[in-house]
C-alpha cells in the first residue's frame, strides 16, 4: 500500500520543518541572523496511464491519465535575506550594516569568510577582530593611547589621541556583495563561506554600487519573527498529525484485508 510510504515522507518533511523552525527560534536574539525556511517538492510519479496516450481505436486521447504521486521531499532550506532591526548599543566598535553587504574575515587557515555580525572587539595587540578573535579585513590596529574611535558611514576608522586635536585615519572597512546571498554556506558563529552558487564576492567601498553603509554604536538584530514562526510551528504539528492518521488508516485497511476469511 503506497499510502504508508507516502505518509512516512510527509511525516519526515514536517519533522524537518519543525527542526528549521526550532533553529530560527533558538536564534531569535542572534546578531544579524537571517531566518531559514524549509522548502519542499513532490516526489516522482508512477505513471499508470500517461496523459496524451491513445485510449481507443478511433484515436481518442487521454486528457489527464493516471499519475500517482509517491510523496514529498525536501528541496532546500533557504536563507530569507532580510534587514534586521537596528539596536543601539553605544559601543565604539559595534557596527551595523544598513543595506546589502558583508564584512570580510580571515580564518585561522588563511581562507576568507563573510559576516554581518558587527560586534567587533580589540585583541591584546589592538587588532580589530570578531568575537571569536578572527581579524577583519583590512587589518586595522588601534594604538593603546587612543582616547576615542569614530567609524563613519563609509567605514573609515578615525581615532583621536590624547595629545592631538585632529583625528587620524587608520583604515577603511569595505563591504562585499554576492549575486546570490542564499547560496552562501553557513559555517556557524555568524560566518559564511562563498560557493559556486553564491558567486564570487564583489568587494568595494560602502555606499557604492548598491552596498550598504555602516552605523557605529548599533547592531543588527535577528530577522526572526517569533509570531510567524509559532504559527508555522502549529501548522507543521498539524501536518505531522494528519500524516500519522493516514498511516493509522492504512494500517487498519491492511488489517481488514488480512482478516478476510
Amino acid at each position: 500500500m503506497r499510502a504508508l510510504n507516502i505518509a512516512a515522507t510527509g511525516m519526515a518533511a514536517q519533522q524537518m520543518r519543525v527542526e528549521v523552525i526550532s533553529h530560527n527560534l533558538a536564534n531569535m536574539n542572534t546578531t544579524a541572523y537571517n531566518a531559514r525556511r524549509a522548502e519542499f517538492a513532490d516526489l516522482h510519479y508512477q505513471q499508470i496511464q500517461r496523459p496524451g496516450t491513445i485510449n481507443s481505436a478511433d484515436g481518442a486521447v487521454l486528457p489527464a491519465g493516471v499519475q500517482l504521486g509517491l510523496g514529498v521531499r525536501a528541496s532546500a532550506v533557504s536563507m530569507q535575506v532580510a534587514q534586521g532591526a537596528l539596536a543601539e548599543t553605544g559601543g565604539a566598535l559595534d557596527l551595523a550594516i544598513e543595506g546589502a553587504g558583508y564584512l570580510e574575515i580571515v580564518l585561522p587557515n588563511g581562507e576568507p569568510a563573510w559576516t554581518r555580525d558587527g560586534a567587533l572587539k580589540r585583541s591584546g595587540e589592538g587588532l580589530i577582530v570578531t568575537s571569536d578573535g578572527f581579524p577583519v579585513v583590512p587589518e586595522i590596529t588601534i594604538p593603546e593611547d587612543v582616547r576615542d574611535i569614530t567609524i563613519n558611514a563609509d567605514g573609515e576608522v578615525w581615532v583621536y589621541f590624547a595629545d592631538q586635536i585632529e583625528a587620524q585615519l587608520l583604515g577603511q572597512f569595505g563591504l562585499a556583495t554576492f549575486a546570490n546571498e542564499k547560496g552562501l554556506e553557513a559555517m556557524g558563529s555568524n560566518l559564511y563561506r562563498e560557493t559556486e552558487a553564491s558567486g564570487q564576492p564583489n568587494i568595494g567601498d560602502a555606499g557604492v554600487d548598491g552596498r550598504g553603509t555602516f552605523r557605529q554604536g548599533w547592531l543588527e538584530s535577528s530577522s526572526v519573527d517569533a509570531v510567524r514562526e509559532l504559527t508555522q510551528l502549529i501548522e507543521a504539528q498539524r501536518g505531522y498529525e494528519l500524516n500519522s492518521k493516514v498511516i493509522t488508516s492504512a494500517d487498519q485497511m491492511l488489517g481488514a484485508t488480512t482478516n478476510i476469511r
